[in-house]
């Protein structure tokens, strides 16, 4: 029974990971197709939407490798294996897609004042379809999957919003055919922008919580030493942190000091047991460590300074 759950885990992810690859290869060469159109059909909307599906084929490639890289064991020195390389490649992505968002806006607002003249719509407008096409085909791959993975759930959501952008493109482009308005290409630079700043902003912000080991939100430490403090025998808790190794995978450590009766009574593995199953059931943290001492110990030990 176990061993049919973990070969159906594994398929499941490999089918994932297969998934992906194709994905990232439609993004590629689209990216390129749309780099052309920008070219061709001077359009900065497309050549906006050309830089938010090359952030959004980094996207996809951080998710493949996040696939492969979280199965790699650790090592005597990368202790907790290579997951924050996932988070430190998403730091750089974030930051791409910040002078991204600067330079489209920077750009667009230059367009708004003064329009080139050159924008061709129906080039435009033809590029733009192609990667509206391309994008749909990508999203009914990735939302075939079944395994709830949330590197496949990101990389789903930068499609989601590449298409997004691909319409504004295509919108913009039959406003300036239809109507002469070219400002139209700017202004939808100027959107798709907008809606790449949040996902930055998003992005940079978890990466930045992980890589600064800041507390996991929604754990209040106090509320852990209290229900660490209402296990049997416990009588103090210190030296108490909690970090995020990466993301989906928080972490624990705590100074835990036990009375001699119990201690001699329950023994540490019993100890260890009710401290582990709290964390856990309580919190989920699956990952958490205890030092367990005895209350006579108290006395010898150098706390310093209040944590």
């Amino acid at each position: 029974m176990g061993h049919g759950h973990g070969h159906g885990h594994t398929a499941g992810r490999a089918g994932d990971r297969r998934r992906l690859r194709l994905v990232l290869l439609i993004t590629a060469a689209v990216l390129v197709v749309q780099l052309v159109g920008a070219w061709v059909s001077g359009s900065l909307a497309l050549l906006a939407d050309a830089g938010h599906m090359a952030t959004d084929a980094a996207g996809v490639l951080l998710a493949l490798g996040a696939s492969y890289v979280a199965a790699l064991p650790s090592t005597r020195r990368f202790t907790f294996g290579w997951h924050r390389a996932e988070v430190l490649a998403a730091l750089v992505n974030a930051l791409v897609l910040v002078a991204l968002c600067v330079y489209l806006a920077v750009a667009g607002v230059s367009r708004l004042l003064e329009p080139t003249g050159e924008v061709a719509p129906v080039p435009m407008i033809a590029f733009a379809v192609v990667g509206l096409v391309a994008n749909a085909a990508s999203l009914a791959i990735l939302t075939r999957s079944g395994t709830g993975s949330i590197n496949l759930r990101g990389a789903t959501m930068e499609v989601l919003a590449d298409t997004l952008g691909s319409v504004v493109v295509v919108v913009a482009g039959v406003v300036i055919w239809a109507t002469g308005f070219e400002r139209a290409d700017p202004l939808g630079s100027l959107v798709i922008a907008a809606m790449i700043l949040p996902r930055a902003a998003s992005l940079a912000k978890e990466a930045l919580v992980v890589l600064l080991e800041v507390a996991p939100a929604g754990l209040a430490l106090e509320e852990v030493r209290e229900h660490l403090l209402g296990m049997p025998g416990v009588v103090d808790v210190h030296d108490l942190h909690a970090w995020t190794i990466t993301t989906g995978l928080p972490s624990m450590s705590a100074h835990v000091t036990v009375t001699d009766e119990v201690l001699a009574s329950r023994g540490v593995g019993a100890v260890l047991d009710d401290l582990s199953h709290c964390t856990t059931s309580h919190f989920a943290v699956h990952h958490a460590t205890f030092q367990v001492e005895p209350e006579s110990h108290r006395a010898h030990e150098d706390l310093g300074e209040a944590h």
